[in-house]
């Protein structure tokens, strides 16, 4: 397994933002991590990168693990934030020739790394502009173009999408489609739509709970199962997480 969450929890003061957490994420999966604003998505994705510790739990990333090979375990991962943090006043091309020092690669092969990723996420037009100036969509371009720079074995995306618009849309989604050819990819949404447009299987959590978790079609016989008009996954998502919520 590319991901493994064991019993995951984390605690901000009396607040649970997760409990008890598990699942598995395999090599060529790409697995929506679906849930409404507040369930805990980020969180999880600030534990699997090493970015914040659990208050109890274990996560281990291609077999490294959290607590005891944080360092390598990085290495494996391209991780887009859902702040997407960003040097406003560098260009983009300068950003990823940064990236790609601070991620180990060789001078020699960076120009041309640089070059692939910046084919790879259109960004082409914008690549002489500072990343101040670009739209909200191109910036987020940017944060995926840092992510995939040192082409990690897994890509941990937390709402890759937010700002595009429909163009972009599609032009991102077939290339988040296409790395999970090669890649383990973990992206969070609270829109069903592109859990349907990019992935195999979504894991549904909210307030800290997974409540569901399994490929796209048994989510939509489950649907059927309860009755929900034309089998739909997003009405099946509203129920299970306003039965928590209730």
């Amino acid at each position: 397994m590319s991901i493994v969450v064991n019993n995951v929890s984390k605690q901000f003061g009396k607040q649970w933002a997760l409990k008890d957490v598990s699942f598995e994420v395999k090599q060529g999966e790409v697995v929506g991590f679906l849930g409404p604003n507040g369930a805990g998505k980020s969180t999880m994705m600030k534990i699997i990168t090493c970015y914040q510790p659990p208050t109890s739990g274990d996560v281990s990333v291609c077999g490294l693990d959290i607590w005891n090979d944080s360092l390598e375990l990085r290495k494996k991962i391209g991780y887009l934030s859902e702040a997407n943090p960003l040097y406003m006043d560098m260009y983009v091309a300068e950003f990823l020739r940064f990236i790609a020092g601070m991620r180990g690669i060789a001078v020699g092969k960076r120009k041309q790394r640089v070059a692939e990723v910046v084919e790879m996420t259109g960004l082409g037009p914008e690549l002489n502009k500072q990343i101040g100036q670009l739209s909200k969509g191109y910036k987020q371009r940017v944060g995926l173009a840092q992510a995939l720079i040192s082409d990690p074995e897994v890509l941990i995306l937390d709402e890759p999408t937010s700002g595009l618009d429909p163009n972009q849309l599609v032009d991102i989604r077939k290339l988040i489609r296409e790395c999970g050819k090669r890649k383990t990819v973990l992206l969070s949404t609270h829109i069903m739509q592109e859990v349907e447009a990019m992935c195999s299987r979504a894991i549904i959590i909210d307030r800290g709970h997974v409540v569901a978790d399994a490929s796209l079609d048994s989510l939509r016989k489950e649907s059927e199962r309860r009755g929900i008009k034309d089998g739909s996954i997003e009405e099946l998502f509203h129920t299970l997480t306003h039965k928590q919520q209730s």
